[in-house]
């Protein structure tokens, strides 16, 4: 090599070390507050500026509050949080999702949160589908994400949130349709009618137990007016581990955009026979996106609530066979990729 070109090369090197490399977006966090339309929502985004460390009910992570968003792949993905949740359970998942480029969405769910569980069941259900349409009509108001495809929405619901995005699909329930099931179930299905009021514990008060249970509903939900909401901007859904004993299973033969499913074999709060596996025999065009046999009701909780306590804590333990570091990653990604296809993300 002579002269001239040992110094172009060694200006090409000094040029491209002085070059700041291109650098990975960071999680970026906006909490947006209530307003007179919509409860508050959480929205994680890929971002320009640095993440800092953040606690949130004692979960620990790096984001970057309010940043200004990044360019990503356009999409938006609501997620809907489980009975007596928050956002920061579906964390890990989210993190994911900004990572492919999308922002996602988490209201939180009047009535049915960790700070209020007033309406838990059919009267949080009945509002949750009209909080995750808000929650996508306060994005696409905020100048911040106007770049988003609000034509290709996605959406993801676990539990009660799966029962949300059971909705979204184009299935219909009913109070009545929750009666019925507990009538006809409560020993087989306990801890999905009676939730964590009562335990059973193979004594002899189990009995009144569920008989008591029972009468409650019996009072409650004798409503059969069917429950629907559509929202024609969300054209594919991902639903885990949802409540679904109380739909119509008709109405969700075919539903109307596509649906995939995420099941767990050892779930002891819903009987999967009696929720997702019943969904996936009535429904011809639903897809078992992933099937965790050895996974309990708390194995899509990425991370874990770590202040969980009694009947709570027990229901989504981890059982001992299930390997929640090779498994939640595993689902995580094919929820991502699974969204990718389905709106149409290049990569």
């Amino acid at each position: 090599m002579n002269f001239s070109r040992k110094l172009a090369a060694l200006l090409a090197a000094l040029v491209a070390g002085a070059a700041p490399a291109s650098r990975a977006a960071s999680l970026g966090l906006l909490e947006l507050p209530a307003d007179d339309r919509s409860g508050p929502v959480t929205v994680f985004y890929p971002a320009e500026a640095a993440a800092l460390p953040q606690e949130r009910i004692g979960i620990r992570f790096d984001a970057a509050p309010d940043a200004s968003p990044r360019p990503g792949n356009g999409r938006l993905v609501v997620i809907s949080h489980g009975s007596g949740a928050l956002p920061w359970v579906q964390l890990d998942l989210a993190r994911d999702l900004v990572a492919a480029g999308f922002t996602v969405a988490m209201p939180i769910h009047a009535g049915d949160n960790a700070f209020d569980m007033a309406d838990v069941g059919p009267a949080s259900w009945a509002r949750r589908p009209l909080e995750v349409s808000r929650a996508i009509d306060r994005l696409r108001a905020d100048g911040r994400f106007g770049a988003l495809d609000y034509t290709r929405v996605g959406m993801y619901g676990m539990s009660a949130g799966g029962h949300t995005a059971l909705v979204l699909a184009g299935g219909q329930w009913s109070p009545a349709g929750l009666r019925d099931h507990c009538r006809a179930h409560i020993d087989d299905d306990f801890a999905a009618c009676a939730g964590t009021v009562f335990e059973l514990d193979g004594g002899w008060l189990d009995r009144f137990r569920k008989v008591a249970a029972v009468t409650a509903i019996e009072w409650r939900f004798g409503d059969a007016t069917p429950r629907a909401h559509a929202d024609a901007r969300i054209v594919a859904i991902v639903a885990g581990v949802p409540y679904a004993a109380d739909f119509d299973m008709a109405t969700l033969k075919a539903p109307a955009v596509p649906l995939a499913l995420v099941t767990a074999g050892a779930d002891r709060w819903l009987a999967p026979r009696f929720h997702g596996e019943a969904v996936l025999a009535a429904c011809a065009t639903c897809e078992r996106l992933l099937d965790l046999p050895n996974g309990g009701h708390g194995a899509l909780l990425s991370p874990l609530p770590p202040k969980a306590k009694g009947a709570v804590a027990r229901l989504i333990a981890d059982p001992p066979a299930f390997d929640r570091a090779a498994e939640v990653p595993r689902v995580d990604r094919a929820i991502v990729g699974w969204f990718e296809r389905r709106l149409g993300v290049e990569r």
